[in-house]
């Protein structure tokens, strides 16, 4: 059996239609790939009791459209358009559960750093994706270290758009953690302090209370981040948004990292130091378990997070 995630697709939308999945390509000089002028989202559909559903779906692409924004980017398609996309997609390939990736990008037209000449395009592709650190990983936790690369500072870089270029610094942050035997690295702030993983959001736990760092730590402001905060608070469980030093790493009772591809994956070490028992605790069982009931259909949809993808024939642009 095949591990290749792109294994039996068919389609991606591409600039209002589906294009065959082996025709979806762009000119090798396209602004964004050399100047990296691309804003992104990464979104999950679930498997549910009543078919596949997307997660928070309207909250990733109204994050997409504020990234575009901050890039004087103007999105082609209305956030209703991309919806219909991104559901069409999904029915056209035949997919019960995916990962989604809706990208804006400068596409080919004009060269030079100036990006306001180049056109924009708009795509979103679909694909098999397990879990990001692994099911072990998700299930008994992880092991990471401090980065020696830092996030950027807010003054240098907009952190809280969702931008292509942003992930060079995630590059090597992720690249300095697998070569010396991590799962994952964890980046400070310019100030030296908790900002996030190379792609995840992070949450400690100190004496029952969640602990994360706040927007200005250079973080990005995640979808699951928030569904954390709000699970957490309908369940009792204190939260609190604060300046969070690198000492406090190392004493923390429970650690875990939160995003649309990791989900939620407790941290079982940092920098070889077991993080309280060196197991999965109390609180992030409960959090962890209670995310995947709400994404899977197990629960009642309280807060309307789940788009479901009508049963229907999509139909295909030749």
């Amino acid at each position: 059996m095949s591990t290749n995630p792109f294994t039996g697709l068919r389609w991606i939308w591409m600039n209002g239609r589906l294009v065959d999945f082996e025709k979806a390509t762009v000119h090798v000089l396209a602004h964004a790939l050399h100047y990296g002028s691309g804003v992104f989202e990464g979104i999950r559909c679930y498997t549910t009791p009543e078919g596949p559903a997307v997660f928070r779906l309207d909250d990733h692409l109204r994050r997409l459209e504020r990234s575009a924004k901050t890039y004087r980017m103007p999105i082609p398609y209305d956030r209703e358009e991309l919806t219909e996309a991104i559901l069409e997609l999904i029915a056209a390939n035949d997919l019960d559960a995916c990962y989604i990736r809706p990208l804006v990008f400068r596409g080919f037209g004009h060269m030079g750093v100036n990006p306001l000449p180049a056109p924009v395009e708009t795509v979103v592709a679909v694909w098999n994706w397990g879990k990001y650190l692994g099911e072990e990983g998700q299930r008994v936790g992880v092991d990471v270290c401090v980065s020696s690369w830092r996030r950027g500072s807010p003054g240098t870089i907009p952190m809280l758009a969702k931008a292509t270029a942003n992930y060079y610094a995630a590059q090597l942050i992720r690249m300095e953690a697998v070569i010396n035997g991590y799962s994952e690295g964890l980046a400070l702030d310019s100030h030296g302090n908790l900002s996030e993983g190379s792609g995840e959001n992070v949450f400690l736990v100190q004496d029952g209370t969640l602990l994360t760092p706040p927007l200005s730590a250079s973080i990005l402001p995640g979808i699951t981040r928030h569904t954390v905060i709000t699970l957490a608070a309908e369940m009792g469980i204190p939260v609190r948004e604060e300046v969070i030093p690198r000492g406090a790493l190392h004493i923390c009772d429970e650690m875990f990292l939160t995003g649309t591809a990791v989900e939620i994956t407790p941290i079982r070490s940092i920098d070889r130091i077991p993080v309280g028992t060196g197991e999965v605790g109390p609180i992030t069982h409960r959090i962890q378990s209670e995310f995947f009931a709400v994404v899977t259909g197990q629960i009642p949809d309280r807060y309307g997070w789940l788009t479901h993808v009508p049963a229907r024939v999509a139909q295909v642009a030749t």
